[in-house]
């Protein structure tokens, strides 16, 4: 069996032990367990939520045993108020929770696949979320650009104060996630199963031209200033850049070039 067929038969067989536990209306797997099975591989995992009958989820959160009974639990850590992350004995990893039915209704999370359900549970457009999932994708350049821009420039100055790793993150983590809030202006995207949480997800295969990129955009904690010089030589490319801040962050990081040069 494959480590594909090996997960959705393991989210069937917790649906079969959800039914002999009773007082569950339905199994809904999410993501690439979910309506997204096409792209299912040996490094994907489970994801899905439980919907418990009124004043019975708590039962469900609080005792694993309907988990273990399904398979041994080699791991189990309660990561929020509804459900955990867990690890099975054969290395089969999950992250689920457990909602009751009106829970549904604020709950946020990407269009599921029902697994299994309670036969008198009728209630099918639960597997679509009823809120708006947030946008990832920034709509105006010049917003996301000058945001990238003072990225750039606060970043490096906490680099240069000593914060290396609050400037790491600045700069390539910050700056670049407002880069990538863009790329969909830039380049032609792949429609390859984005996701409405992480606008990282599966990136480099939805805008594929962007890897060598986002390597010299992210060359580590070391060599920070260099990642800003290639940020802001790409900012620069794409957009008109205000002269004086430009100026301001070519001079921070080349002070920090030089600091690193006279340390090796």
């Amino acid at each position: 069996m494959t480590k594909q067929e090996l997960l959705l038969h393991r989210l069937d067989a917790i649906g079969q032990t959800l039914e002999k536990k009773g007082e569950v209306l339905m199994l809904l797997g999410l993501g690439s367990v979910g309506i997204e099975t096409e792209r299912l591989d040996e490094y994907s995992d489970l994801d899905f939520f439980v919907i418990a009958k009124p004043g019975h989820a708590q039962r469900f959160i609080d005792q694993l045993d309907w988990l273990e009974d399904t398979y041994p639990l080699a791991y189990a850590f309660k990561n929020s108020d509804f459900g955990c992350k867990i690890l099975f004995q054969d290395g089969i990893y999950g992250e689920y929770a457990v909602f009751e039915e009106s829970d549904m209704e604020t709950a946020g999370y990407s269009e599921g696949r029902i697994v299994w359900k309670a036969p008198s549970f009728n209630n099918l457009d639960i597997v679509k979320p009823k809120i708006k999932l947030p946008e990832l994708k920034t709509k105006t350049m010049d917003f996301a650009i000058n945001e990238a821009l003072t990225n750039l420039y606060v970043g490096l100055g906490r680099y240069a104060r000593g914060e290396k790793l609050s400037g790491t993150r600045f700069v390539e983590g910050y700056a670049v996630d407002n880069i990538i809030a863009i790329m969909h202006m830039l380049q032609p995207e792949v429609d390859y199963y984005p996701d409405c949480f992480g606008n990282d997800r599966r990136f480099e295969k939805r805008f594929p031209l962007t890897e060598d990129m986002l390597g010299n955009m992210i060359q580590g904690y070391k060599k920070v200033p260099q990642s800003a010089i290639y940020i802001l030589n790409y900012l620069e490319k794409i957009y008109p850049i205000n002269e004086r801040m430009s100026a301001e962050i070519r001079a921070l990081a080349a002070q920090l070039e030089t600091q690193q040069q006279k340390q090796q």
